[in-house]
């Protein structure tokens, strides 16, 4: 005999991939005014600030804390940028170093910026809808949408990671994505507030 049991206690929960929402779960909302240190551009970020648009929405779940259990979320990362640099998440590094972190594209396309923290080596690579990016342990990690649609993603890893977003704050990202010619374009972070000091100078 079958017997149905209530959907929640096995871990099954539905999601709407359109707005990162998860049943039963509240969504965490960052505008440009909760993440403007992020941003290269401060004359753009100021102006901007009077709309203050939504930047990106996370709803996680954290349900499970013992040994091997794992926690994960959805995001939506909106489409815009500051200046020329295209909206981005904060972006963090675990807490626990180890950690390693699984990204899976649903829609819309993106980079990501991954930087290991005892090499400091720096890259970016492609999340787009269908594709995964691995993030492994000790690197810190943030999103960038560089379409003209949301870019909605999942995030899959250790319930022991936790996030260190001050480690990041600290030091930000050695890359930024910029828009050159109507392209995405991957720079130094120093190369572009160059940039930016020749142009309003």
């Amino acid at each position: 005999m079958t017997h149905l049991v209530e959907p929640t206690r096995q871990g099954v929960l539905h999601y709407e991939p359109t707005t990162a929402a998860i049943e039963r779960r509240a969504p965490a909302e960052r505008r440009l005014r909760d993440v403007q240190a992020i941003f290269a551009d401060r004359l753009a970020c100021q102006s901007l600030l009077t709309t203050n648009p939504l930047i990106y929405r996370v709803t996680q779940v954290e349900d499970h804390n013992g040994e091997g259990d794992i926690h994960y979320g959805i995001g939506m990362l909106m489409p815009g940028k500051v200046g020329r640099e295209y909206f981005m998440t904060k972006g963090h590094i675990h807490a626990w170093r180890p950690a390693a972190e699984v990204y899976i594209g649903l829609r819309g396309r993106g980079m990501m910026l991954l930087e290991d923290e005892r090499t400091g080596e720096c890259l970016a690579v492609e999340l787009t809808a269908n594709s995964t990016v691995y993030v492994p342990g000790y690197t810190a990690h943030r999103t960038v949408n560089v379409g003209d649609e949301p870019l909605v993603y999942w995030g899959v890893l250790s319930s022991a990671a936790g996030h260190d977003y001050g480690a990041v704050a600290e030091r930000n990202f050695r890359l930024v994505v910029v828009e050159k010619d109507g392209q995405p374009v991957v720079m130094e972070r120093v190369d572009f507030l160059a940039e930016l000091q020749g142009a309003q100078a």
